[in-house]
């Protein structure tokens, strides 16, 4: 156990990559002010020369403020392909259901694409978004940060090297309180038109949901569901509050639990034949791993990275050394069918098969 626990290279991704990959972020709302922008600040292979919104004020002040970016321009004008020899790649984090659009028009201009998850509000939706990439032939991987965590990947190894056995169960968790982080109850994520099937399935059970996937290597078959909404401000989505359940096709079984109306709180743990593994923290932007085998557990110390420079730089040094991309078009549409199932299961009261 100590030598699987020690001997470790949570970066065994890294390329011989040169250059720079230079990136127009379409979308500057709080999640790019706040993470994006300043960790592009530390990353060696990317920068960020445009940002693209609907407001010139904010893409004047984020000019102003961060010495890199050359300039703002409107959707319209990014969508019309003005200045696109000043970007190499874009990064799209506006609401779901807008996703489509930016990236048809990215992959039009020829660029790598980084797209938020979920992917789009829909599977066909996000089917579309996948087409378009692929008519271009442009690289497309979905945001999916904790794939690059060190904590997350040195789970992974852990249970590829039978640490804690065969895998049998995942529990997990991701819960935070959505109106008192954004005092607005007309905000996108409580639209359906915009957030797509749901608010807390969608932008927070994805997570458990996906980082299992990683570190099992397995996808779901089957799922179950029960939903609620009784806070007003959930009047329009289905899912204040969900508890969906998974079969694998590896034979793990997972109950995850996910609500945009409770206190912050993020944990996913894998129970094997031998042993358990717990993250916990585990999503909301820090990660902490724990073993537990033979009677005894450890806390395992992991490198703090900061999660968007860690997944900026795989992404960068990947496209730029022509390397294939974890965390692709077809990976996130098999978590757009898983979602569209679970909301299905929740209306019907049946047994879903993931399709």
């Amino acid at each position: 156990m100590a030598t699987s626990l020690f001997d470790y290279d949570s970066r065994d991704w890294e390329t011989d990559a040169t250059g720079e990959l230079r990136f127009a972020l379409v979308g500057v709302g709080w999640w790019t002010k706040e993470f994006v922008l300043p960790a592009m600040e530390s990353i060696e292979h990317c920068t960020t020369t445009t940002v693209v919104s609907s407001s010139t004020e904010k893409t004047d002040r984020i000019c102003a403020d961060y010495d890199p970016v050359e300039q703002g321009l409107t959707y319209e004008e990014f969508a019309d392909g003005e200045s696109t020899e000043a970007y190499d790649a874009v990064y799209v984090c506006t609401p779901n259901a807008t996703h489509l659009e930016q990236v048809e028009a990215a992959a039009e201009h020829g660029k790598a694409v980084l797209c938020e998850k979920p992917m789009e509000a829909t599977v066909e939706r996000s089917e579309a978004l996948v087409d378009a990439c692929n008519e271009q032939d442009v690289p497309l991987m979905i945001a999916y940060r904790m794939h690059t965590e060190p904590a997350v990947r040195r789970a992974r190894k852990l249970v590829r090297d039978g640490v804690i056995g065969d895998p049998v169960l995942v529990h997990g968790e991701n819960s935070q309180p959505l109106l008192d982080m954004i005092d607005d109850p007309n905000q996108w994520r409580l639209n359906p038109d915009l957030t797509g099937y749901g608010t807390s399935v969608m932008d927070l059970g994805i997570y458990p949901l996906n980082t299992a996937r990683f570190i099992l290597d397995a996808d779901p078959v089957q799922v179950q569901s029960t939903m609620a909404s009784t806070h007003e401000a959930f009047d329009e989505v289905p899912d204040e509050v969900a508890t969906f359940s998974v079969v694998f096709d590896d034979g793990t079984h997972g109950a995850c639990t996910s609500s945009q109306n409770a206190q912050d709180h993020t944990r996913l743990e894998i129970v094997g034949t031998d042993g358990r593994i717990e993250l916990e923290p585990a999503f909301h932007m820090e990660t902490s791993l724990t073993v537990a085998k033979d009677g005894t557990t450890v806390d395992v110390e992991t490198e703090q990275v900061d999660q968007m420079a860690e997944e900026f730089e795989y992404f960068a040094q990947r496209v730029l050394a022509d390397e294939p991309l974890y965390g692709d078009g077809e990976h996130g549409l098999t978590d757009m069918r898983t979602v569209e199932a679970i909301h299905e299961a929740a209306e019907s009261g049946e047994t879903v098969d993931v399709q």
